[in-house]
Formats: structure tokens, C-alpha cells, sequence
């Protein structure tokens, strides 16, 4: 018997993992026990392992841009840094020659694949803002994919265009968007919703949103912030919710857990937070990704943009098979001071290579592109 076998039959968790290995998922309990372990080593062995069964020694990456299309917002979200109300003299709206203009030097300059669009929940946009944005890209840039628009932004425009969130997405798939960041979701439980956005969808909204998108042909991907209020059956609840979900209709692509930032925050402002999660959080949240979601979600992104290259290096040896984006352009994390919150297509092949693996660049919808 090899030592690492020796090692999870001794463990508290070695069930939940040897069961893993052998095909079986976690259930609910299981997964709050992972959470509560503080064995982020065997869980790490075995999110490898499950990881570099499927892909191998390789990770991939998308070159894209995230345009932040405007910072007004009206929901003042307790952890969010970058939001402006309206009239506030640091608020912006980008024009659509703008949005051409940020699309067009990231295809020229870094042949970018996939614009993220992210904004506030600014009340005096309408839909028809983002069809223009939407068919502008589409038409002058087709190899670019749209990947836009949390959820919660579609209840805006829905509500804005006194409107169903269903015919919403599908006037902006018709102008172009191709898939749904999970941006919204944070915890999918309403009492830490309750907590640091009050003013945002409840989870039950967040998940028949995102139900409306696949049911249009819309893939998705889902994220997780967690490191503030949330406890640990609130982040095993979170899991099972994304997993009922994508038992039901398969649209998800990908998962990322990110760990909040409190800086410049109204939680930290406030006492709520002091500190972030830190890196031993991140990896133990990807490793139990990966375990949680083996064989139904086949993408877990590293989390660069909040823990730093360092810890996205480990993070694909803990579960996680994809970098993520090089983000040119980001503004959103970078108003808590971040310090590193965008990357060129160079740096991300240097940190993959350097731990050993191969490279692959990816489209919006996880297609190889080509490898470096």
C-alpha cells in the first residue's frame, strides 16, 4: 500500500475521497465535510489527480478584454469597490464608439477571442444600449465571442424595459451575446445575500436566470465569493444549488471560486471584514471544486485575478485546468487595490510553462485555439 493510499484511509475525509477517485460524487454532507477539514493536502492529491485524468499535464487560457461599460449603479452592494451612484462625479457610461474602439485595439493588439462585459445596474440604460454594443462587436469583430452580463444586470434591463428577464436574453442573444458570466451569485443562500446585497436578485432569481439562458441555448458559467459572512453550510449550499442545476440542463462550462476582496469596501469600512481569505482558502475552495463537481462541470478556473499568479500556479496543481482570462482592461477588482488585475497572453504561457505544463489557448466556449 503506497503511502498517499496509507495517508486517506487515515484521514477524517478518506471515504468522501477514495470514493472520488473511484467515479462516486459527494453529496451534501460530504461536501460540508470537505469544507470543514482542514486536510487541504489530500484534497489537493486528489483534485490533481482527478484533474490530469481528464486533461493531462495542461492547462488553457483565453485571451480576452473585460470592458466595464459603466460603474453607475443603484444596488450599492456592501462588498463592491468600484460602484458609483448616479450623478457622482466619477461616474461613467462608455459610448458605443468607445466599446469599438476597447474591442478593436484588444483584437489588434492582442487577438483577443472573448470581450467580458460587466457593469453597474445603471437605470438609465435600456436594451437597446447593449443590442448596438452587442451587434457592433458581433459584426466588426467575429472571432471576438460576447460573453455578457451577470444575471442580475438582465433583471435590471428587464425591469428598465418593463420586461421578462426570458425576453430579455433572448433580444440580446439575437444581437449577439453568446454566453453568461455567473457573476451575482456570490452565496446562494438569501441570509448572506441579505447581508451584502440587499438591493440585488435572491438566489432563486440568479437560478432561474440562469435556468431562462440555457433553456435559449445560452451556456454559462457559475462563480462562488466567498472569505466574508458566509458560513460553511452556506457554501455547501451554494455547491448543491449549482449542482442541481446542472443536472437539470448542463449549461454550465465552467466554475470560479474567488475569494472576496475587502479593501476600499463598505465591509471593511464597516468592521465586517478585515482581511481576505488567503491562498491555503483558495486552494482548498478549488480542490473541492473540482471533487464537487467531477464529471458534471468540466472547467475550474484558477482565480488569478484576486490571489496573484503564484497561487493560480498552485491552484492548477489543486483541481482547477484553467488560468482564465488575461482580463486587459479590468477596473472592477482593481478598485480595491488588487494588485495585479490584468495580464498579457506572455505572462500567463511563462506561469503555465513554468510549473510543467503545456498550453492552450481557448476561445469563449473552451475550443483550443491553438498551443503554445
Amino acid at each position: 500500500m503506497s503511502q498517499l493510499t496509507e495517508q486517506i484511509h487515515s484521514s477524517e475525509i478518506g471515504d468522501i475521497l477514495e470514493n472520488s477517485l473511484n467515479g462516486h460524487a459527494p453529496n451534501q454532507d460530504d461536501c460540508l465535510r470537505l469544507i470543514r477539514s482542514d486536510d487541504t493536502f489530500l484534497m489537493g492529491i486528489t483534485a490533481g489527480h482527478l484533474t490530469r485524468k481528464k486533461f493531462g499535464n495542461k492547462a488553457s487560457f483565453v485571451n480576452n478584454i473585460i470592458l466595464n461599460y459603466t460603474n453607475v449603479c443603484i444596488t450599492d452592494c456592501k462588498f463592491c469597490a468600484f460602484y458609483r451612484p448616479p450623478e457622482h462625479d466619477e461616474s461613467y457610461t462608455l459610448t458605443l464608439d468607445e466599446i469599438e474602439a476597447r474591442v478593436k485595439t484588444g483584437w489588434e493588439m492582442f487577438k483577443i477571442r472573448q470581450v467580458l462585459i460587466q457593469g453597474g445596474h445603471n437605470p438609465d440604460l435600456g436594451i437597446e444600449y447593449y443590442e448596438d454594443s452587442f451587434r457592433m462587436i458581433r459584426k466588426k469583430f467575429p472571432q471576438v465571442g460576447v460573453h455578457g452580463l451577470s444575471t442580475s444586470e438582465i433583471d435590471m434591463i428587464a425591469k428598465v424595459e418593463k420586461s421578462s428577464t426570458k425576453e430579455v436574453l433572448s433580444r440580446l442573444k439575437d444581437a449577439g451575446l453568446q454566453s453568461v458570466p455567473g457573476a451575482g451569485a456570490e452565496i446562494l443562500t438569501d441570509s448572506v445575500k441579505e447581508i451584502i446585497s440587499p438591493k440585488k436578485i435572491k438566489t432563486d432569481d440568479w437560478l432561474r436566470i440562469m435556468d431562462e439562458a440555457f433553456t435559449l441555448g445560452l451556456p454559462a458559467s457559475a462563480t462562488m465569493m466567498y472569505g466574508h459572512v458566509e458560513s460553511d453550510n452556506d457554501i455547501a449550499e451554494h455547491f448543491s444549488k449549482i449542482i442541481e442545476l446542472q443536472k437539470k440542463k448542463n449549461g454550465f462550462m465552467a466554475f470560479i471560486p474567488w475569494s472576496f476582496e475587502p479593501n476600499n469596501t463598505l465591509m471593511q469600512h464597516d468592521g465586517t471584514v478585515t482581511y481576505g481569505a488567503g491562498g491555503i482558502q483558495l486552494l482548498k475552495m478549488i480542490s473541492i471544486s473540482r471533487i464537487v463537481f467531477d464529471g458534471l462541470i468540466d472547467h475550474i478556473q484558477s482565480s488569478w485575478l484576486t490571489n496573484g499568479v503564484g497561487m493560480a500556479q498552485l491552484a492548477l496543481q489543486h483541481g482547477a485546468d484553467d488560468f482564465g482570462g488575461t482580463l486587459i482592461g479590468e477596473e472592477v477588482v482593481s478598485c480595491t487595490g488588487s494588485r495585479s488585475t490584468e495580464l498579457t497572453d506572455k505572462r500567463i504561457i511563462d506561469s503555465i510553462k513554468q510549473i510543467g505544463y503545456s498550453v492552450e489557448e481557448r476561445d469563449n466556449f473552451y475550443n483550443p485555439v491553438c498551443i503554445h
